[in-house]
């Protein structure tokens, strides 16, 4: 069996989880179904997090705001 995101109900029934949680479920040789905790992310946010060139740009630029590069606000007409 491949493995399946399983999300729990409102009455937190298909898992031992809480409701609302997402698992990841694959079944193991002797028929065991295992369910580990899960988190859905989008693909941009993927490629974002396997990006450690971006993430390092962003946190020096968090670390320095004095090197902030000023900006004229746009006029609205």
């Amino acid at each position: 069996m491949a493995d399946q995101i399983v999300e729990t109900d409102a009455r937190g029934r298909a898992s031992l989880g809480r409701p609302g949680r997402r698992y990841l479920m694959h079944e193991e040789s002797d028929g065991t179904l295992v369910l580990e905790p899960a988190v859905v992310v989008t693909e941009l946010e993927r490629r974002f997090l396997a990006n450690a060139a971006l993430q390092a740009q962003i946190n020096y630029a968090r670390a320095h705001p004095e090197q902030r590069v000023r900006r004229r606000a746009r006029r609205t007409q």
